[in-house]
C-alpha cells in the first residue's frame, strides 16, 4: 500500500503552517554546548565576565529561555564552570552571582577547595605531558645521534 499519496492542499497547507516551527526546530538542531555558551557570554555579564555562578543557575537559564534543551545547556555550563578562567575566579572568590550579575550567596570554602584542587590536577596532568615530549623528544635524539655515529664509523672502515 503506498502511503505516499496525499492530497496536494493538505501537503501545501501544512509546509505553510509550519515555517516558524521549522526554524525553532532547525535553531534546536543547530545549538551546540558551544555556540549556548557563546550566546550566555553575550547575554548575561556572568558567563561574559566568568563570575562565580549562583546555585541553580540552570533554573534561571531556563526561566528565559523556556525551549531550550537541558542536555545541551548543563555540557555548557560544564564547559563554562570547568574553564580555567573561571575556576582561578572561583579560586579567589567570595560571592556568587545571578545571571544578570548581581551578588547572591557566598561562595564555601569547600567550593574554592575544590577549584583549587582542579587546577592543580589540571597543572600537574600539563607539566607530566609536556616532560614526557621532552624526555620523548630527546630519546629521538639521541637513537638520531647514534645511528649518526654508526654510519660514520661503517663509512670510516667499511672497505672501498
Amino acid at each position: 500500500m503506498n502511503t505516499s499519496l496525499t492530497t496536494p492542499t493538505a501537503a501545501t497547507e501544512a509546509d505553510a503552517a509550519t515555517p516558524a516551527a521549522e526554524a525553532v526546530a532547525v535553531a534546536a538542531v543547530a545549538m551546540t554546548p558551544r555556540s549556548l555558551l557563546k550566546q550566555l557570554q553575550t547575554q548575561f555579564p556572568a558567563f561574559r565576565d566568568f563570575l562565580p555562578l549562583s546555585i541553580g543557575i540552570d533554573k534561571q537559564i531556563l526561566a528565559v529561555m523556556p525551549d531550550l534543551n537541558r542536555k545541551i545547556m548543563r555540557t555548557a555550563l560544564g564547559i563554562h564552570t570547568g574553564s580555567l578562567r573561571y575556576l582561578k575566579v572561583m579560586e579567589k572568590a567570595k560571592v556568587r552571582h545571578d545571571l544578570d550579575g548581581t551578588p547572591g550567596a557566598e561562595v564555601t570554602d569547600t567550593h574554592r577547595a575544590h577549584a583549587t584542587q582542579v587546577l592543580q590536577e589540571r597543572f600537574k596532568k600539563e607539566a607530566d605531558r609536556k616532560k614526557a615530549e621532552r624526555e620523548a623528544a630527546a630519546a629521538e635524539e639521541a637513537a638520531r645521534v647514534r645511528v649518526d655515529k654508526l654510519n660514520q664509523l661503517t663509512a670510516k672502515f667499511s672497505r672501498k
